[in-house]
């Protein structure tokens, strides 16, 4: 039987009052996800970049796409533990995800936490906003701030050498809580921002040209 969304929400809020994790990545196979790949509509032979592999899952990075849970959620902390095991690229988590393909017919509606080797951290709007301290300093002028396509839509992080070597496994934590979100990196806290233009969505992986492994994706609710 399938859940609807808002009773899906509901659960999560319950889950919350007894503060209990969720495991969205069980460790043998991808339920509870599903993919929008767009190379994939019309070509059954292009392979799907999001496989289990060894007890983790791995976004292969090519061709791009996003895995994207079946669920939405608000009020969570979400921790993921990753790597680049091979060569150094892009990747991220995108929270509050809503509507497919918005941005460049591939991107959906959500705000994107970086996880690019040395600028994981830094937001990404992508059909929706956020405010952070210091906008004009690491946004850019604010005549360029926009959320669609050619506008400025990266917000830098703040620190600068949060992250571990190459081939070893990085803890990103990203808290949102109601309008605001909050992204960790191996314990610095290394973004914040509010009045958010989402307080809820789906969770969702990038396939982003480089290969990623995660061991953990765990999502605990917040208690209101």
């Amino acid at each position: 039987m399938k859940l609807t969304s808002a009773l899906l929400i509901i659960m999560i809020s319950a889950l919350g009052c007894r503060g209990q994790q969720v495991n969205l990545f069980n460790g043998k196979d991808l339920t509870g996800w599903h993919w929008d790949v767009p190379e994939m509509d019309n070509n059954k032979n292009v392979r799907n970049p999001f496989i289990v592999r060894d007890g983790l899952l791995v976004s292969l990075g090519k061709p791009g796409g996003h895995l994207i849970t079946d669920a939405e959620y608000e009020n969570f902390r979400l921790e993921v533990e990753y790597r680049f095991a091979g060569e150094p690229g892009n990747c991220g988590v995108l929270v509050f995800a809503s509507t497919p393909r918005a941005l460049y017919k591939m991107f959906p509606k959500s705000i994107e936490v970086q996880m690019m080797h040395e600028n994981a951290g830094d937001f990404w709007c992508i059909v929706e906003d956020i405010t952070v301290p210091d906008m004009e300093k690491r946004r850019g002028p604010k005549e360029e701030w926009g959320i669609t396509e050619g506008k400025g839509r990266r917000i830098l992080n703040l620190t600068d050498g949060s992250e571990n070597p190459v081939g070893e496994w990085n803890t990103m934590v990203i808290e949102c809580r109601g309008n605001t979100i909050k992204v960790w990196v191996n314990g610095d806290l290394v973004n914040y921002g509010y009045d958010c233009t989402a307080s809820k969505g789906r969770i969702a992986l990038q396939a982003e040209g480089a290969e990623v492994e995660f061991r953990k994706v765990v999502l605990s609710p917040l208690i209101q």
